[in-house]
């Protein structure tokens, strides 16, 4: 009976794990996707619901990139960004990831918010990408007046500001290219995402106009690596 109770114990656990990190999400379109060719400049770009959208909203985007494949997944935090990394990153052979990081960490998603850990999570899975031969890009956490499911975080912005600062501060000592999205959407009274650029207030997901700006500074600073 114990022997049984404890193998129950183990596979909830497992299945407890697997859910947490969403290895499904991805796994079929990842055995699907050939190795890179030779002289394919592949591209992922790792994320939440920002990057999970952004084919849904701007498919034609895609369609003249297919080297620029997403692997965001929406309500998602770095915990889980880096738990799925090695399987939604590293096993596709990319020459560049782009991270897209700490909506969902300071929204709470997954527990207490806690900066120096998220930002730890971020520098590992650049350590991991560069282990393995994968340049790294960093993008800025976008513009975040609050969370609509979240309102007791009340200084979400300042949030934001820090932990990018944190980001970008380690990004330009190891020489790390880094995507300001901030700054090109945030509202002009500094308060929040552009509403010109959101689909939601206070504004969290772009829209098609968001995520053109933001296509511009992904190719911009693709085009500064290759």
């Amino acid at each position: 009976m114990a022997f049984v109770m404890m193998a129950t114990t183990l596979q909830s656990n497992a299945q407890t794990h697997d859910s947490f990190a969403n290895f499904a999400r991805y796994a079929s379109a990842n055995k699907q996707l050939a190795e890179p060719k030779e002289g394919e400049w592949r591209v992922v770009l790792m994320g939440n619901s920002i990057t999970d959208n952004w084919p849904q909203t701007r498919p034609e985007f895609f369609r003249e990139h297919p080297n620029i494949i997403g692997r965001g997944i929406s309500g998602q935090t770095s915990y889980q960004f880096l738990l799925r990394f090695r399987q939604d990153v590293v096993s596709l052979h990319p020459a560049v990831v782009v991270i897209n990081y700490g909506t969902n960490d300071i929204a709470l998603n997954t527990g207490p918010y806690d900066e120096k850990q998220t930002f730890d999570n971020v520098c590992s899975m650049a350590d991991i990408a560069q282990a393995n031969g994968i340049k790294v890009v960093l993008a800025s956490c976008l513009p975040a007046g609050g969370f609509g499911w979240r309102p007791e975080v009340t200084d979400a912005m300042q949030k934001v500001k820090s932990l990018n600062a944190r980001v970008r501060a380690w990004a330009k000592e190891k020489r790390i290219p880094y995507i300001d999205y901030f700054s090109a959407m945030l509202s002009a009274d500094g308060k929040e995402m552009n509403p010109a650029y959101a689909t939601d207030r206070p504004g969290i997901h772009p829209n098609a106009a968001g995520y053109r700006v933001m296509e511009r500074l992904l190719l911009e600073a693709l085009g500064q690596l290759r």
